[in-house]
């Protein structure tokens, strides 16, 4: 019976040992993880700040990659699509905060001098492990690409908006944005968008102005 109630000790021993020596070894991951991200932010945001006012060829103005960062970390996004990647601004605004989420961005670019300049500036921002950049033609791609996605950026050509969003709506889930650039803008299109998108019941739109471009946040209820 003493060889029992030794060994029960012995059992409940280990038993707790091993407990404390878990917490410590998750607590050791947690501040790791923790500063890794912590570095990573301090290497992003450094990176915009000193970019700031300098984007070109189309790139989204730093207040707006602001609005599409927020929007993917107040809803905990995790598979987000862009469609017109240009040299790379917004992508890594939706990846720095897909790389809190978890998630990634999978972001399509045809033009291909401007492509590689993207993917020079995700190395630089430290992002690139959360991008997966494709050079293609984004109105044959798009249909093709599986899904689904929670999150959507669309900042190609005007014309094409429409289509993107009937070719990404089926792959669109609950509680998933739809989100179109320049919609403040009188391009070719974007009326035609905005009045079919606005039109539908399953759908919820606002329009973000904090900058004169305009971004549409669909989201489908």
């Amino acid at each position: 019976m003493k060889g029992e109630n030794m060994n029960q000790t012995l059992i409940k021993g280990f038993i707790a040992c091993l407990g404390v020596v878990i917490l410590l070894v998750g607590s050791t991951i947690s501040i790791f993880a923790q500063q890794i991200s912590t570095e990573l932010d301090a290497k992003i945001g450094k990176f915009l700040t000193e970019k700031r006012g300098k984007w070109q060829d189309w790139n989204v103005p730093y207040q707006d990659g602001k609005v599409l960062y927020d929007l993917v970390i107040k809803n905990h996004y995790k598979r987000a699509l862009e469609i017109g990647t240009s040299t790379g601004h917004s992508a890594i605004w939706i990846a720095w905060a897909l790389s809190k989420t978890g998630g990634k961005l999978i972001t399509i670019e045809i033009d291909e001098s401007r492509y590689k300049t993207a993917l020079k500036n995700f190395k630089n921002a430290g992002v690139e492990d959360f991008i997966d950049a494709r050079l293609a033609d984004a109105h044959r791609l798009v249909k093709e690409l599986a899904g689904p996605f929670d999150f959507v950026f669309s900042d190609a050509d005007k014309e094409g908006y429409l289509q993107y969003f009937k070719d990404v709506d089926p792959k669109l889930v609950k509680g998933g944005c739809f989100t179109a650039h320049n919609v403040n803008n009188a391009y070719g299109g974007i009326k035609e968008f905005l009045d079919s998108i606005r039109s539908l019941s399953n759908y919820q739109t606002t329009i973000d102005r904090s900058s004169s471009s305009g971004i549409s946040i669909s989201c489908k209820k």
